[in-house]
């Protein structure tokens, strides 16, 4: 099962590329077959999904109906800038420029692994978002995760 996690910092080479991390490649299923699908994220950033987890985004797009203004939209957001890539020989994934150019990178890149994908972000622009406190980080903890862990209702044990 696909568990994306970690963060890295690397710089883009001249053609636009990067390299996916040693330990995020052990994270892929097999059935994405070293085969990523990149799209717009939501916050200037590149979402790169192993195939196997984007067939699952593509699953529920389908069962959408495009009639509807805001599924149009979603539909639309997510398989405009939508580009299938195949990690090289180096372990690299080359960055359309449209997408390099939306979220704001042009020579160092963040990634960050998150569960079923992973984002691409100028380290500027993530800090933007996700810069806060001690008190904040334990605040948000406690309110997602802490009733659900410590009442018994996660599905797994933690590891340990």
């Amino acid at each position: 099962m696909t568990f994306l996690q970690g963060s890295e910092q690397f710089v883009i080479d001249s053609k636009g590329r990067i390299t996916l991390p040693q330990y995020m490649r052990r994270s892929l299923n097999p059935e994405a077959r070293d085969t990523f699908n990149l799209t717009r994220g939501f916050r200037r950033c590149i979402l790169a999904y192993p195939i196997d987890q984007w067939e699952k985004i593509q699953n529920i797009l389908r069962g959408l109906n495009p009639f509807n203004p805001e599924n149009d939209k979603i539909i639309t957001f997510l398989t405009m800038y939508s580009k299938e890539v195949t990690l090289d020989a180096q372990n690299r994934i080359l960055l359309p420029k449209v997408l390099l150019q939306y979220a704001r990178i042009d020579s160092k890149v963040l990634i960050v692994g998150k569960i079923d994908h992973i984002e691409i972000w100028n380290p500027e622009e993530f800090d933007k978002i996700y810069t806060f406190d001690e008190q904040e980080y334990e605040q948000i903890f406690e309110k997602v995760l802490g009733s659900s862990y410590f009442n018994g209702e996660s599905k797994e044990e933690p590891a340990g």
